[in-house]
């Protein structure tokens, strides 16, 4: 790959067709995937691009495709793996398939913020926005913009009205609290993650559900923000608690502050009390003790 034209610049279009032996017309062809060409036409046409390093240029692309081949990603800024993890995975899909990513990150997910980042992406022309925050305020904003381009919300609730994917929240959380019951805990705390996300709603129901099943009774719902100082200061209180024997914590970051919570209070870990994470995080393993989850 030269990355350079033949009179020593950067290459252009007229380059890649002087070098294959075609019309730049073909060349614009090949590059907007235009399927009305000859097999052994393309290759050549793609083979004269990778070896001078040619770039098309995605604005003049735009004029003549009418799309811009990008779309936008909005988030939070929280660092937290699961979210974060799925913003790199979107990004990196995004760019195998051709397109270019415009992303927007917030401090906080009010309803307000998360509208002016849809408006923002919206002014530069994005064919699509994935909204990885899955709050109601998320999902209200997706439905008031998604006439303009189309918007996914992840994880959001099953709707009609907004296009959402994501896991079974429901089926995970409940098989964490099942294993918890066959090791023979029958008071089993929940550290929820903060009302008005999806997520938050989903593991609580499938921790009730399983404690049902088992025909067994609900303890008090202790509420985090998924960070692993929020499992601190509950683990620091629940360490108190020895009429409770075990604990489902809806996310890893929080099942690891609960962890140092019990170790700072003596309590031993998964001797005295037994705790299982949500989201299966790499360092999960290596940890002492080594987390469930």
């Amino acid at each position: 790959m030269t990355n350079t034209g033949i009179d020593g610049k950067a290459p252009v279009m007229t380059d890649v067709a002087r070098l294959a032996g075609v019309s730049h017309q073909t060349v614009s062809r090949v590059i907007n995937g235009q399927n009305n060409l000859r097999p052994e036409t393309r290759d050549r046409v793609q083979n004269a691009i990778d070896q001078l390093g040619y770039r098309p240029n995605r604005a003049a692309r735009a004029l003549v495709t009418k799309r811009s081949a990008s779309i936008g990603i909005i988030g939070s800024k929280g660092g937290f793996w699961g979210p974060s993890t799925t913003h790199r995975t979107v990004q990196s899909a995004a760019r195998d398939a051709g397109f270019s990513v415009s992303a927007v990150s917030l401090a906080t997910l009010t309803h307000d913020e998360l509208v002016g980042a849809l408006h923002h992406l919206h002014d530069q022309g994005v064919e699509g926005i994935v909204l990885i925050a899955a709050t109601d305020d998320a999902v209200a904003a997706a439905r008031s913009e998604e006439s303009v381009v189309p918007v996914v919300v992840v994880e959001g609730e099953p709707s009609t009205s907004t296009w959402t994917v994501g896991i079974d929240q429901i089926g995970g959380a409940r098989l964490a609290t099942r294993h918890l019951i066959e090791a023979g805990h029958q008071r089993i705390v929940h550290l929820s993650g903060p009302q008005g996300w999806t997520e938050s709603r989903g593991r609580e129901q499938g921790w009730q559900d399983a404690l049902d099943e088992a025909g067994l009774a609900w303890t008090p719902v202790l509420r985090g923000d998924w960070s692993a100082r929020s499992g601190y200061e509950n683990g620091l209180r629940l360490a108190e608690d020895h009429t409770v024997t075990a604990a489902f914590c809806a996310n890893d970051q929080m099942a690891l502050g609960l962890l140092r919570a019990f170790h700072e209070s003596g309590r031993r870990v998964p001797e005295d009390f037994a705790v299982v994470g949500f989201d299966d995080i790499p360092e999960a393993a290596f940890l002492i003790p080594p987390l469930t989850t």
